[in-house]
């Protein structure tokens, strides 16, 4: 803090006084100690290790975290490319000296981490995912994990897991914002029109129906709406796989070269209302996934029981809150 004083001389002249100022400026800097500077969390470095570096997905993540503002990749875990710099593996510019390694354990115990700061994102596989968030929260890291197909029982178990170790975790359904939006959509629409069909379409035939079409018949179930009564206990195949007790119907169709896309169809008297949304490049997946980050750092407390989420039920059950918008 700068402090101003003023040197005053005195002069005599035949028995008068005359005093003259002379100012000068001293400056001095007081701080406080280090340890009770408090520095705001959303400043700190966000150091974040990618799981399933080398999928599509990874590398994309890899590229988005290394462009983000306040983060910065921290390591690489793949079985694929081990030991080749994941910034080659992924086509940037320049290396990012950082090797792929398929230890997730030696990753997290190398790295420079803060316990407030540090996000572990997985792309793995299903099977993984508990025990990789495990790993995780045992080395003061969150997670956000990104495995579509994971189970409801794996859930319930991070969920009982995170909520007595007192770590957020993040597991987020879709990152697409648009398919988030498109699922509000349809909660919205489903007050309102009697009958709905999802069909979907996907370049390949595994997993379906897909976790976004799950998705969407699970948002519109149990809201005291019955759907396509006129055929409801229908057998016939073509009519689609019903999903829920409700009468939401889903169907897909596989067709290489289509792009990931799911139109929801509602109709009433006399007009049909369409929602549709299309991924055509995992680069849309960017946005949500640095939103994602940046959430479950700042999580405090662990909600709803141990999780976080994304896309979950109506709006208004989230008390007007987006979970990833928001």
């Amino acid at each position: 803090m700068a402090a101003l004083s003023s040197l005053c001389q005195l002069t005599r002249y035949n028995g008068t006084q005359k005093t003259h100022f002379r100012p000068s400026i001293s400056c001095s800097s007081m701080q406080p100690p280090q340890s009770n500077v408090k520095v705001p969390l959303k400043l700190l470095l966000k150091e974040v290790v990618i799981n399933g570096a080398t999928k599509e997905i990874g590398k994309a993540a890899v590229v988005a975290v290394t462009k983000a503002r306040g983060m910065e990749i921290a390591g690489a875990i793949d079985s694929h490319f081990v030991g080749e710099d994941v910034g080659k593996v992924c086509n940037m510019e320049e290396a990012l000296e950082i090797p792929i390694l398929n230890d997730l354990t030696m990753v997290l115990g190398s790295i420079s981490q803060s316990k407030e700061t540090g996000v572990v994102v997985d792309f793995t596989e299903p099977s993984t995912v508990y025990d990789n968030v495990k790993q995780a929260t045992a080395f003061g890291m969150k997670s956000v994990v990104y495995v579509p197909q994971i189970s409801l029982d794996t859930v319930t178990a991070l969920s009982a897991f995170c909520e007595k170790a007192s770590m957020g975790c993040l597991i987020a359904p879709t990152l697409s914002i648009g398919s988030i939006l498109l699922q509000q959509a349809a909660i919205s629409a489903s007050f309102h029109y009697n009958n709905v069909e999802i069909v979907e379409s996907r370049p390949n035939a595994s997993d379906l129906p897909s976790q976004d079409a799950i998705q969407i018949a699970n948002n519109i179930s149990n809201l005291g709406q019955i759907y396509n009564r006129e055929d409801l206990s229908s057998t016939v195949q073509a009519r689609g796989q019903l999903v829920g007790e409700d009468g939401v119907r889903v169907h897909s169709l596989v067709l290489p070269g289509l792009p990931s896309s799911t139109t929801v169809h509602f109709s009433g008297v006399g007009e049909v209302y369409t929602l549709k949304h299309d991924i055509t490049d995992v680069q849309c997946l960017m946005p949500g996934l640095i939103l994602a980050i940046r959430k479950v750092v700042r999580l405090k407390h662990i909600r709803p029981k141990g999780l976080i989420i994304l896309a979950t039920r109506a709006s208004t059950q989230l008390s007007g809150s987006d979970p990833i918008l928001g």
